[in-house]
């Protein structure tokens, strides 16, 4: 199991590969199909550094933050995988979720040198591993909310990196 904490730096992520197992530890952010698109909008208007929270480097789970814990969500979703390529190219480096992705998101992932994880629906298991969460934006949202996450060892397996999927292998 290789070992990634946050911030994440090109050298991490030049040096994973498809199939490798990791444990996340680190500040992690947390978004699912409400949330990502205004992320993406604040992106595209320039006003994202509002957030208070930098990005590059980041790790975004697609997840809701609720009293029952954290769990995977499909990141193949329209809102969440058409916020992929806009948050890598701003410098997420690690996208957590479950599911395929499309092959164009791969390639966005690849040329934003950031890659794509498979996080098993484990929420008992990642609740024990989640030390502290904060929310970071869009109060409104709820428990679909910008949340931040401090987690210890997280597991995953990337499934997408440097333009290759596990899902082709």
């Amino acid at each position: 199991m290789l070992e990634i904490t946050t911030p994440i730096t090109d050298e991490v992520v030049a040096r994973l590969r498809v199939g490798d197992t990791v444990y996340i530890s680190g500040h992690i952010f947390c978004g699912r199909d409400a949330v990502l698109p205004k992320i993406v909008n604040m992106i595209q208007e320039g006003t994202v550094k509002q957030l208070g929270e930098p990005l590059q480097g980041s790790a975004i789970f697609h997840t809701a933050v609720s009293p029952a814990g954290v769990g995977p969500t499909s990141s193949n979703k329209v809102e969440i995988e058409s916020s992929i390529g806009p948050l890598s190219q701003v410098g997420v480096k690690l996208h957590l979720g479950k599911g395929k992705i499309h092959d164009e998101t791969v390639k966005e992932l690849h040329n934003s040198n950031a890659v794509y994880a498979v996080i098993p629906p484990i929420t008992a298991l990642l609740g024990k591993k989640t030390l502290e969460r904060r929310l970071v934006a869009f109060p409104e949202l709820g428990m679909e909310a910008l949340y931040m996450l401090k987690v210890e060892r997280y597991p995953a397996i990337i499934g997408a990196a440097h333009g290759r999927s596990i899902y082709d292998e």
